[in-house]
């Protein structure tokens, strides 16, 4: 005759599989930190490619307030026969529009991303949330 008995479980397998569930947050913890790393290293690098854009546009800007401009202010007193200020208010209008155009292309590249790594804290937060409470 056969009895159904109920055994507990053994302690090593419940300590083994506590220890399990342990190791692999740790494990998660550790796979997320390391990608809130890389969101980061990608945020610094479109970082600094806008801000390179930016430094170019502004260099070229005050590259172009030197004797080009001068040049270019005598060249139109000359050909149009304008007047020394109206010939610089044109050439300076020009370079400013340059210059400001440059400036913009490397602010839009600020602004089209997000430099918080958003994906890796929502899911950090979650994980951290789930280890308090496994409900």
């Amino acid at each position: 005759m056969a009895t159904d008995t109920y055994a507990p479980p053994d302690e090593s397998s419940v300590t083994s599989l506590v220890s399990g569930i342990v190791n692999d947050a740790q494990t998660l913890m550790q796979q997320q930190l390391a990608l809130f790393r890389e969101e980061i290293r990608e945020d610094l690098r479109k970082t600094k490619e806008a801000v390179t854009a930016i430094a170019a546009g502004v260099a070229v800007a005050g590259l172009a307030l030197g004797p080009l401009v001068f040049m270019l202010v005598a060249l139109l007193h000359e050909l149009a026969l304008w007047s020394w200020w109206a010939s610089a208010a044109t050439v300076g209008v020009v370079f400013a529009i340059i210059g400001g155009a440059l400036i913009a292309v490397g602010v839009q590249r600020f602004r089209s991303f997000n430099p918080l790594p958003d994906q890796s804290v929502e899911a950090l937060k979650e994980n951290l949330q789930w280890i308090k409470n496994p409900k």
